[in-house]
């Protein structure tokens, strides 16, 4: 989603928190008739000691209410943070919570955090956000405990694979494996199918000689 349509969303229906001020990516969730019913805003991790590069951070999630429409979009921030090289997300819950909508996405809790008495600071002075005075919990999805991304084989092209049909009739195999391979030239050495192959006819050779 674009940036300030997210943040429409959540001004609009998140029920303790503003906008956030930054983003790495926003995500929507729609109906079939394309009706939007939530948004999820990832971003780099507010506490400076999560900031590594590669953690990231669901700072906001707001829906209307829409069965299954939050963890939708909690196991839809971390494959589309997955896929750009992020290896952990967290994200906060205020105590009261359950944290239903993560456990089914795969995440998990970390601790309990206490209560804060606020966010202001002499560094950096902070107006009340009406957050305050409220434990939270920590939650985080990695890619050590998480389930393996879905096999985009089908959807994309492998760059590395030849995708040249094969010609018909019968094919040359390789004397090492005897894995298919495409016929060497006419008055040519034979052909293997990999280097490793290559290695131990050659070793093969060399111990019988």
């Amino acid at each position: 989603m674009k940036w300030r349509a997210a943040c429409a969303y959540v001004t609009q229906t998140h029920r303790h928190h503003d906008a956030p001020q930054g983003h790495q990516f926003s995500l929507g969730v729609h109906t079939d008739d394309g009706h939007l019913v939530g948004v999820a805003i990832a971003g780099r991790p507010v506490s400076r000691h999560f900031d590594n590069g590669l953690t990231i951070e669901v700072t906001r999630v707001a829906t209307d209410g829409t069965p299954n429409a939050c963890s939708a979009l909690y196991a839809a921030a971390w494959r589309t943070a997955r896929s750009a090289g992020y290896r952990r997300a967290i994200t906060y819950t205020q105590d009261g919570e359950s944290g239903a909508s993560l456990r089914a996405a795969g995440w998990r809790k970390v601790t309990d955090l206490p209560a804060r008495p606020g966010w202001n600071a002499p560094s950096r002075p902070r107006r009340l956000l009406g957050t305050e005075n409220a434990a939270r919990a920590l939650w985080e999805i990695t890619t050590h405990n998480a389930p393996p991304l879905p096999n985009l084989r089908d959807e994309t092209r492998d760059e590395t694979r030849d995708e040249t049909a094969a010609p018909r009739g019968r094919r040359k195999r390789c004397p090492e494996c005897r894995t298919p391979i495409t016929p060497p030239p006419t008055g040519r050495p034979p052909r293997y199918c990999s280097p490793a192959c290559r290695q131990r006819a050659y070793r093969r050779r060399t111990s019988n000689a």
